[in-house]
């Protein structure tokens, strides 16, 4: 069976191989440091790996180590990243950790003895949105947040990064299908705007000056005591979204087998941000226009990724009209696979729970994470609806024999169906 082929089996809840996803979004893939690793490992072609996301400082999976893994999915290149320039004009930069790296052409940065800071839009002229603490190996956001004055709030502040998809846009976009599709992989992508209230964008990293409300805290206060704000936002960003995804539509047409609708958080590790109350009153009917057209429109299925205890969110989920959910959350509370598995399975794919990355993988033997990675894999995998990846993305310092043992199992699984 073909790469494409699997994914699409187990999309549609069908019984077969479990596919494979280690590198396709944001969400899904693994650090610089670790892509390095595991090229080194399979013995393939030494030379510095290209850093496609800067702000995790996510490591691209190329064409040879995909096909050394047995990765079943491809992503297409977003059209910026969070830092608000497209992955492109490779140059050489050194981290600070010793990896000679290729960074993106705007990948402008200062350093000082508290760490490396990066520009928005790579204008070292507008005021640094993100830092890397001098230990650190990817970047957080810095607020950047205007003193708020409740009483002449604008919507429009916070929705100054939405704008329609430009012909020049477009162009790109579809180069970018053209080269994930050529690969015979299943082709996951996204276009940006259709997360409401995301908060890792919340603060927009990728704006020179950001207004609005931008604070992380504030803007869960915000969800609260500003609904009439939040609907505002949502309900113009939300056709506008519509309107890119028609444009998306009439450019890739079904090149595009999965887009990434949301990264917007509703979990912590043992409890939720909000009530699903709150989730129905302000998320649910604005992500159930925008699936609802996909899925009146096209062939692709949603993606959802929520990390955290949210057990009690997933019939919400699956309401909003999401076909997949992702990071599944495993050691989080009550986010135990098998009832995962007996109580949504039919309607959600799960795509991510294949390993915990906050224990096992980094800490554990390749033993523990042999036997983790099989078990997760007969409980998910059952009629389908699987797709294995970790949960979230694989971190700096994960031992490279972790990850063999991991991806080992996997096909262990496979050949022993």
């Amino acid at each position: 069976m073909k790469p494409r082929e699997r994914v699409l089996k187990a999309m549609n809840h069908e019984s077969g191989p479990v596919p494979i996803d280690l590198g396709s979004t944001a969400v899904t893939g693994m650090h610089c440091s670790t892509v390095a690793a595991l090229r080194d490992h399979y013995g393939l072609e030494p030379r510095p790996v290209k850093v496609h996301e800067p702000y995790q400082m996510l490591g691209l999976m190329e064409e040879d180590l995909l096909d050394a893994v047995g990765v079943d999915v491809v992503g297409m290149e977003p059209l910026s990243n969070m830092f608000g320039y497209p992955s492109d004009d490779w140059k050489l930069w050194t981290a600070p950790w010793g990896q000679e790296l290729l960074v993106p052409g705007k990948f402008n940065v200062t350093q000082n003895e508290k760490g490396t800071y990066m520009y928005p839009q790579g204008d070292m002229d507008a005021p640094v949105s993100g830092h890397m603490p001098s230990a650190s190996f990817f970047f957080d956001t810095i607020i950047r947040q205007p003193e708020i004055d409740d009483d002449n709030l604008n919507p429009d502040d916070n929705l100054e990064e939405f704008t329609p998809l430009t012909d020049e846009e477009l162009v790109r976009l579809k180069r970018y299908a053209d080269t994930a599709v050529s690969t015979g992989r299943a082709v996951a992508g996204g276009i940006g705007g259709t997360a409401l209230g995301d908060i890792a964008l919340v603060p927009a990293p990728f704006l020179k000056e950001p207004k609005g409300i931008r604070d992380i805290e504030e803007w869960y206060i915000s969800t609260a005591i500003r609904q009439d704000y939040i609907h505002e936002v949502f309900s113009r960003q939300t056709d506008l979204a519509i309107q890119n995804l028609k444009k998306v539509q009439e450019t890739i047409g079904d090149m595009m087998d999965v887009i990434f609708i949301c990264g917007t958080d509703f979990g912590t590790q043992t409890g939720s941000f909000c009530s699903p109350d709150t989730y129905d009153e302000l998320w649910l009917p604005y992500y159930k226009k925008m699936n609802d057209w996909i899925h009146a429109n096209t062939s692709w299925k949603t993606f959802k990724h929520c990390c955290g205890a949210v057990e009690n969110f997933m019939s919400h989920f699956i309401d909003s009209g999401f076909d997949i959910i992702n990071p599944v959350q495993c050691s989080a509370t009550g986010m135990d696979p098998q009832t995962l598995k007996d109580r949504y399975g039919e309607k959600l794919v799960f795509w991510g729970g294949g390993i915990d990355t906050q224990q096992v993988l980094p800490f554990g033997t390749p033993a523990e994470v042999r036997e983790q990675v099989l078990e997760r894999c007969k409980i998910f995998s059952q009629n389908g609806g699987f797709v294995f990846d970790a949960i979230h993305n694989v971190q700096a310092n994960t031992p490279v024999e972790n990850l063999v043992a991991m991806i080992d199992a996997v096909h262990e699984f496979n050949g022993a169906k």
